[in-house]
């Protein structure tokens, strides 16, 4: 069965879809001791297993990006650990009060170590050996959050979104989409990267007029620049004019309603959250794509090398799932891959906040430039495949002003910046962008 096309990228001009990587080493608690979760009146059991003979080993996995919002510590441990947090408690009776229990015996959310820091993040760990074939993850459809029909503008399905965010944040009652029916759907809420968070201050969105300068990409400064003004007309036509009709509609807090800032941080969560399902027309019987925000699938990180597979419809009584692209040890990271690990860093900075360092074989292969700019560099040189999607390919005159722009600094000039450490963070990944796109080119060229 066919299902989640993809992860979604909206571009401005034109629609696409997207792909991303993952994490480190890490270790999950004996089997022998169940962690038990309670909240309210349930009482969940997340259990670690693997035979009891079998030695702790630790998973590999690549430098792990995606959805998981980022958490400080001051352990210096390089193990995982299953969130037991207040906010993952009433998440995980969430998932359990939807219908989808069963997934507790088999995942729950982890805190993964990044080398060399004090930052974890969070992603979806398996708490079970999973054979190939067998489902990872199984979402009801009814719990999904459907927002409607694809299309290449994100600042719809973020305005429906942002007013339900809204409704639950003030403590009014959360309004249904459609006919879908979801308990507690604040507890899922409240696990999604908050306002201002800094997941989101990576994307281009987020990025100072300088920083998009020093990008040296001319397309991507573009793109980035129209989706502001599309969100900026957006608000003005839809929030402002709803908001002056009543007040609770797009209500934030006690001191007004949300602010142009809370829809491009909504947008931004449509952009890098949304998976894009088919879903079966009533009238033509034939199918088209819906935009979904699916909880726990979407807490996946991203792994460009990942094999698991997404599959279901969105429709009632559907299932979305992942299944095993092959065996999947307790311990492990489940990852999925963001769009067929077919799109490159231009891509990812703007709808992420994050550079694609490359997937788990890759990284494992030592390669000296990530795919991830390779993709990018191909695109500018004109050496794509001659099957590739046209909406993909540029302009001749595209790729000429591309290159021009990458040739006003140097890569060792490039390089020397950034080791001065003089920078701001926007101003850093900008950096690190038009470096491994150089070095890309470079090699390609060579």
């Amino acid at each position: 069965m066919k299902l989640i096309t993809s992860i979604s990228h909206y571009s401005v001009l034109s629609l696409s879809f997207i792909g991303i990587h993952i994490a480190k080493a890490f270790l999950l608690p004996s089997s022998s001791t169940p962690i038990k979760i309670h909240h309210g009146v349930s009482s969940i059991k997340l259990h670690a297993k693997s035979k009891s003979t079998a030695k702790k080993t630790k998973a590999k996995v690549s430098s792990l990006r995606g959805f998981g919002s980022t958490s400080t510590t001051s352990s210096t441990s390089s193990g995982v650990s299953v969130d037991r947090s207040k906010s993952a408690l009433a998440f995980y009776d969430y998932i359990s009060v939807n219908g989808a229990e069963t997934n507790l015996k088999r995942v729950g959310l982890g805190s993964f170590p990044l080398p060399s820091s004090d930052v974890s993040i969070r992603g979806v760990v398996a708490l079970q050996d999973i054979r190939k074939g067998e489902p990872i993850i199984e979402i009801p459809y009814e719990m999904a959050l459907d927002l409607g029909r694809e299309n290449a503008d994100p600042t719809l399905p973020a305005t429906t979104f942002l007013q339900m965010y809204c409704q639950w944040k003030s403590g009014q009652e959360i309004k249904s989409v459609g006919t879908q029916r979801r308990k507690n759907i604040g507890d899922y809420f409240a696990m999604l990267p908050p306002y201002e968070c800094p997941d989101s201050l990576g994307s281009t969105d987020f990025f100072s007029n300088d920083a998009l300068e020093m990008m040296q990409s001319p397309l991507v400064a573009e793109e980035t620049l129209s989706r502001r003004e599309l969100v900026k007309a957006r608000y003005e036509r839809d929030i402002e004019t709803m908001a002056m009709m009543s007040s609770n509609l797009y209500r934030w807090s006690d001191d007004g309603v949300a602010s142009l800032s809370h829809l491009q941080w909504a947008t931004w969560l449509v952009t890098s959250r949304v998976l894009t399902v088919q879903a079966r027309e009533t009238d033509s019987g034939g199918t088209v794509p819906h935009r979904l925000f699916i909880p726990l699938i979407d807490m996946c990180n991203h792994d460009r090398d990942s094999p698991h597979i997404l599959s279901g419809r969105a429709e009632p009584g559907g299932m979305l799932k992942v299944i095993a692209g092959a065996d999947v040890k307790a311990g492990d990271a489940v990852d999925i891959s963001y769009g067929g690990g077919v799109e490159g860093n231009d891509r990812f900075v703007q709808d992420y906040g994050f550079l694609d360092g490359g997937g788990s074989k890759e990284r494992d292969s030592g390669a000296a430039v990530a795919e991830a700019y390779r993709v990018v560099a191909k695109k500018l040189l004109d050496l794509g495949k001659k099957s590739i999607n046209s909406m993909s390919r540029l302009s001749v005159g595209d790729q000429k002003r591309s290159l021009e722009a990458l040739q006003a600094t140097t890569l060792t000039d490039d390089e020397q910046l950034l080791a001065s450490g003089n920078l701001k963070s926007d101003e850093c990944m900008a950096l690190q962008y038009r470096i491994g796109l150089k070095k890309a080119i470079k090699e390609l060229t060579e």
